[in-house]
Formats: C-alpha cells, sequence, structure tokens
C-alpha cells in the first residue's frame, strides 16, 4: 500500500468522507473481482460490493493499522459474503408468495430459458476452471477479463510492477487455456491481435 493510501486511510478514520471515497475508487475493481469469483454472478457481486463498502464505512475508524487496508477490506467483503449465502439458503426454505397468473403466461422479452440456461452452464464452467488457478493468476485475470480494468488500475490495486502484472497475465492466460475443456476454449482466447 502506497504512502498516499495510508494517508487516505488515516484521513478517513478521522471522518474525512472524500479521503473514503478515494479509498473506494481505488478499491472497488480488487473488491468486486473478488466477490464475482466467489458468487459467478454479476448482479450478486455488485450489491456484495455496496454492502461492503457501506460495513467498511461505519468501521473505518476503528482499523488499527492503515497499512493493512485492502486486506481489512477483503475480509468485510468474505464475512459479507458468507452472510449473504446464510440469508439465502434461509430464503430458499420458504414458500413463493402464491401469484395470479402461472409462470408460463408471463411475458419475456430477453433470451429463452434455454438460451439463458446454456449461458449460465457454460459461464459456471469457464468460472470453475478460473477458481482452480493459483491466487496469483485468478485476481488479475479476473480484474482484466471481467471488471474490465486496464494494466494501471490492476498494478496498483494488487501492487505489482508493469512487468510483473504481464507476466502473470500471460501465464495465467496460458494455463486457463490448457485447462478449459475443449468445447469451451474459444480460438484465440488471449493471443495478440484478437
Amino acid at each position: 500500500m502506497s504512502d498516499t493510501d495510508t494517508a487516505l486511510v488515516n484521513r478517513a478514520r478521522s471522518g474525512d468522507r472524500p479521503s473514503f471515497e478515494e479509498l473506494v475508487r481505488r478499491t472497488s475493481r480488487l473488491v468486486y473481482a473478488r466477490l464475482y469469483l466467489d458468487t459467478g454472478c454479476a448482479d450478486r457481486a455488485e450489491d456484495l460490493l455496496q454492502e461492503t463498502f457501506l460495513l467498511a464505512f461505519r468501521a473505518i475508524p476503528k482499523l488499527t493499522d492503515p497499512a493493512g487496508f485492502r486486506t481489512w477490506l477483503l475480509s468485510i467483503a468474505h464475512n459479507v459474503l458468507i452472510d449473504d449465502a446464510r440469508r439465502s439458503s434461509r430464503l430458499k426454505r420458504l414458500k413463493p408468495p402464491p401469484s395470479d397468473r402461472p409462470i408460463s403466461e408471463l411475458p419475456s422479452a430477453g433470451p429463452s430459458p434455454d438460451e439463458v440456461a446454456e449461458h449460465s452452464e457454460m459461464r459456471q464452467r469457464v468460472l470453475a476452471v478460473l477458481r482452480s488457478l493459483p491466487e496469483e493468476y485468478r485476481l488479475p485475470l479476473t480484474l482484466r477479463y471481467i471488471t474490465g480494468a486496464d494494466a494501471e488500475v490492476i498494478s496498483q490495486q494488487l501492487g505489482l510492477t508493469n512487468g510483473s502484472l504481464r507476466g502473470l497475465l500471460h501465464r495465467g492466460l496460458k494455463m486457463l487455456r490448457e485447462r478449459l475443456p475443449a468445447d469451451l476454449a474459444p480460438s484465440g482466447i488471449g493471443e495478440r491481435g484478437t
């Protein structure tokens, strides 16, 4: 963590809202990437991201080690994820509310259920392969190819040099291509010029 990040954390601990907002700007992609890897759902990851930063804003005055801000923030995200999983399991046990119309009669403007299911299954299979990669490759790949972060942002989020990041992305993509089943491996994934 840079000296400026530590200074921002110290100011945020004292109640300086713009400093906290700057910390959110600097860390949101990292936290989102971690949550997306764990949930596999963009909407859910965004909701959990908001909850994470709300809890962090409330708890930051109690943070004792400003240099450990990112680790502290990721642990809050992990706890938010666990709490959400518990809530979801309780809700699944409840009966759905009665409806006046059967589901088969509700209109749909989106893709067919078969297309949605196929896309969801494919996404989950790719995420499973991504999750199987070592941590050092998982986060850079997620930040780059799922959140769309550029090299500068990823380097800042993970505290890497540009050369280190390029090496991790290259090796991570190579490993991802090798582990993807033949029916999921698009030709040219991560290759130059594609």
